[in-house]
This record gives structure tokens, C-alpha cells and sequence, in this order.
């Protein structure tokens, strides 16, 4: 990757991190969702490549991002496979199956909830 790239990468992990500090307690957001607040609606996949570099960096709740339809697709990302679903339960969030119940919900959408 070229230096100019690598930066960038670490610029738009920063602003997802930001967005994900933003998560209530109790809720959840999706990949599609912060991709689309930082106006990047087709870098889903990269909101995902920042998740998974999350893990160990304080503060920032990656727990609380699933995919659109509320699965818990990061779950392997995490020191175990059930973490993710412990720590959003601990949280008042019900998962059945590896998916958020209620999730439309629980959805926090930036785009609505930080205008």
C-alpha cells in the first residue's frame, strides 16, 4: 500500500472510530450506515477492516456494530465468539441466533441522530 493510501486508511478508521464513540449504550448501528454518514455509502466493507482493527483500542464499542440486517457478523473478531453477543446483552439488547432482536428498533442511524 502507498504511504499517501496507508494515511488515508488510518484518517477514515479515525472517523469511524469517532462516529462508533457516538453509539449509545443500548443500541446498535451498521456498517452501511456509518460508511454512508462519512458519505462513503460503498465502503461498508472498509467501516468493517476499521472494526476489526478496533479491537484492543480503548473506547471505541465495536460491539455495537452489526451488519444491515442486525447480525452479529464481527462476532469472530472479538477474544471469543460470544463476546459480542455478551457485551450488547449486557447492554439490554436481546440476540437470538446471532441477531440483534428488535433491531430496527435499535438501529442508531448517524445520518438521523446526528444532524
Amino acid at each position: 500500500m502507498k504511504e499517501k493510501e496507508a494515511s488515508g486508511s488510518r484518517s477514515f478508521f479515525n472517523d469511524v472510530y469517532a462516529v462508533v464513540k457516538l453509539i449509545p449504550r443500548g443500541r446498535v448501528t451498521s456498517y452501511g450506515a456509518i460508511a454512508r454518514y462519512l458519505g462513503t455509502g460503498m465502503s461498508a466493507r472498509m467501516v468493517g477492516w476499521a472494526m476489526n482493527a478496533a479491537h484492543g483500542k480503548k473506547g471505541v464499542p465495536a460491539h455495537r456494530v452489526v451488519n444491515r440486517n442486525g447480525l452479529l457478523t464481527g462476532k469472530y473478531h472479538f477474544d471469543t465468539p460470544t463476546t459480542m453477543k455478551t457485551r450488547l446483552e449486557k447492554e439490554g439488547i436481546k440476540v437470538k441466533q446471532d441477531q440483534v432482536q428488535d433491531f430496527k428498533s435499535r438501529l442508531w442511524d448517524p445520518a438521523v441522530e446526528l444532524l
